[in-house]
């Protein structure tokens, strides 16, 4: 099957990252959704003009929406195109995957955190997350882990250099 848009590359190109969800949050299961766009967003996205830092989303009458993400308005778009860059965006999903995000956020006390956005075959897509907030002794643990771990890996590279 032929590429859609010759000459663009077929993969996932990462727009933009919450880096902070990982640090704040325990991810227990992702999701890809797709993002529903007006006007000049897909241009100000595909600039990278978008943040997602405080971001969430919530499941509200059977659809899920996305809340917080900051897209910034696209330079060149006057007046017709423009639109409000704080806006909830609706979120793209299966049926069964939105019974499942409401169901476990209400019983479980989670949170659905945006990950990151990116093009997949020239759409938008969200990575979400289904996520519990770490409290702050859980984090130091999380970093103790990872410092742990970098020191691990830097001495087995010492001793494998000393080897060779």
């Amino acid at each position: 099957m032929a590429p859609r848009h010759p000459g663009k590359p077929a993969g996932p190109r990462a727009v933009a990252t919450n880096k902070r969800a990982r640090y704040d949050y325990d991810l227990l299961d992702t999701f890809e959704a797709g993002i529903v766009l007006v006007g000049s967003e897909v241009k100000s996205l595909r600039e990278g003009r978008v943040q997602l830092r405080d971001s969430y989303a919530r499941v509200q009458g059977g659809e899920v929406w996305l809340h917080g993400v900051h897209v910034a308005p696209y330079a060149y778009a006057n007046g017709f195109g423009a639109v409000d860059s704080d806006r909830s965006r609706k979120l793209l999903l299966h049926h069964r995957e939105i019974a499942e995000l409401g169901v476990r956020t209400s019983q479980d006390s989670l949170t659905i955190v945006p990950l990151s956005i990116y093009f997949k075959d020239g759409r938008a897509k969200v990575d979400l997350a289904l996520a519990r907030g770490r409290r702050r002794y859980d984090k130091r643990h999380a970093i103790a882990e990872r410092d742990a771990e970098r020191e691990a890996r830097r001495a087995a590279r010492g001793r494998q250099r000393s080897e060779d």
